[in-house]
């Protein structure tokens, strides 16, 4: 089909060129005349069929040429498109069969699976049975046991729980026992350490205050001046001050009275000037007491300023300085407030540098402590709460605020520095004789410190020494072992921390021996 296609071609090249060189060859002829025309047409005719018979060889030789190439291509590209399928016909033939090997495989396993379906419903059935059986035989056991022992099953496991929590506790004891100990060997000797250094470097001095002050008088007529008459002098005193004036059998001495100690100091200075001016009258009286309390503020300001210089603390606002300063005219069980600030301060900053914290961060909490004691006679709420709405209000860190607030444990402590305030403030508090009770309380506390040992099985006899610091216990060594000895401790100091208040802390030792007595004859 194409070489027909071709020759219709080439024929129609060679006609169209005959046909051009006719032409030519007439216009030649009419050109040159009639001579040689039909001579020339000939020659020119028969030269013109021999070039397109050339032209049309060379054509059909171009043709098959092409048309030859052309298959060449063709069939090389049907070589390489069937190789091709051929592989994937391979492929194709090998994901086939290892598809059926996994379906061989899964029906296989199913079978298996069912099997083993099975088998497990009847061992379970089995099972169920058993069951059955073991309950049955333990409700037997358990009848025929109750009727050994002669008692039922509920007062059984009371007694096997009983044991078992009796040897629970047992182990637990001998495990904080060990703790314990293992914690001793280093933390108790550091921190014994710690406490006797800070207490070997500062010793305070100790002025015993009380809430009534007494004023000498030069003979008993001033007596009557200061009641006046019709008692108008005196009602003048306890107005300007604020202070109960109590005039008794007590020769030459007048007392003061009042729960303020500021407004007791002011009284005591007023009285003690009026007494030596002799003048006593209303006026004079409102003249004194005024002068005598801007006196007292300016040397509240200069205690509190003097404080804040021993201890070494610095940028304190001005209203804690008066604070301070009003401390010194405060007192706890006897213990004046700024010298127990001052040494809690010391105390503080020496442990921190023990530790190597901060001094002064230290020594500033401690002296600020217990500024709230300045005014809990006129603000409620504790001393410490006080306080830390005091340090917050004028500007002081919030570490020291926390500090203050929990050096009673009004809040949970949550720094070192806590621990170090409400440590020092223990030491400077419990130490002997650095506050004074009433003989009754003491001897009250001391009866309940042994009655609360006593209440325990197994003790023997308590005593209280070191003036309640310290509660010792002598226990029956047939009763109680070692490690309730331990228990024993621990349940003891948990009871007095519930059912008594005592300053510092109390320690229980508990004592038991062994006697074996034997006689030479």
């Amino acid at each position: 089909m194409e070489f027909s296609v071709i020759n219709i071609l080439i024929g129609c090249v060679v006609l169209g060129v005959g046909v051009a060189i006719g032409v030519i060859a007439r216009k030649k002829m009419a050109e040159s005349g009639q001579e040689n025309i039909e001579t020339q047409g000939s020659k020119l005719l028969e030269d013109a069929l021999t070039e397109a018979d050339r032209i049309k060889q060379e054509a059909i030789l171009d043709a098959k040429d092409s048309a030859l190439k052309i298959k060449q291509d063709a069939e090389s590209e049907i070589r390489s498109r069937s190789s091709e399928l051929k592989k994937e016909e391979r492929r194709f033939s090998q994901k086939l069969e290892q598809i059926e090997k996994k379906i061989d495989v899964l029906d296989t396993k199913e079978t298996e699976f069912l099997k083993k379906e099975k088998s497990f419903s009847q061992q379970e059935t089995k099972l169920s049975k058993k069951r059955e059986e073991i309950h049955a035989l333990v409700q037997e056991q358990q009848i025929k046991l109750e009727k050994i022992a002669g008692i039922p099953k509920e007062e059984a496991m009371k007694q096997l729980v009983a044991s078992i929590e009796s040897e629970a506790r047992m182990e637990a004891a001998k495990e904080v026992l060990k703790i314990e100990n293992e914690m001793k060997i280093n933390a108790d000797k550091k921190a014994k350490n710690i406490l006797a250094l800070a207490m070997a470097r500062y010793a305070g001095d100790y002025v015993a205050e009380r809430t009534v002050s007494i004023v000498p008088l030069p003979n008993e007529e001033m007596k009557g001046r200061i009641i006046g008459r019709e008692g108008r002098n005196i009602r003048a005193i306890e107005a300007a001050t604020g202070i109960d004036i109590i005039i008794d059998d007590t020769p030459e001495a007048v007392i003061l009275s009042g729960f303020n100690p500021v407004r007791r100091e002011v009284a005591r200075l007023a009285m003690e000037r009026l007494t030596a001016d002799g003048r006593i009258h209303p006026a004079r009286i409102e003249e004194v007491v005024e002068k005598v309390s801007k006196e007292l503020d300016v040397t509240i300001k200069e205690a509190g300023e003097q404080a804040t210089f021993d201890v070494g603390v610095h940028g304190v606002n001005i209203e804690i300085i008066k604070l301070i300063g009003r401390l010194k005219y405060r007192t706890s069980y006897g213990q004046s407030v700024m010298l127990h600030s001052l040494e809690v301060a010391f105390l503080c900053g020496i442990m921190a540098a023990e530790l190597g914290l901060d001094v002064s961060q230290a020594k500033r909490a401690g002296l600020l402590h217990d500024i709230g004691k300045a005014v809990d006679h006129e603000v409620e709420g504790s001393h410490a709460t006080i306080g830390r709405d005091l340090a917050k209000k004028y500007g002081e860190s919030p570490e020291i605020v926390h500090a203050i607030a929990a050096h009673h444990e009004d809040v949970e402590p949550t720094s070192i520095l806590d621990i170090l305030v409400q440590a020092a403030d223990a030491l400077s508090g419990a130490r002997p004789g650095a506050r004074k009770e009433m003989l009754e309380s003491y001897v009250k506390r001391l009866e309940d410190l042994e009655d609360i040992a006593d209440s325990f099985d197994g003790v023997e006899k308590s005593y209280a020494i070191q003036a309640g610091r310290e509660i010792r216990i002598v226990v029956n060594s047939g009763d109680i072992n070692d490690s309730k000895a331990c228990v024993l401790g621990k349940d003891v100091a948990k009871k007095i921390e519930d059912n008594l208040t005592y300053p510092g802390q109390i320690r229980v030792t508990v004592i038991r021996e062994t006697r074996a007595v034997e006689y030479a004859r």
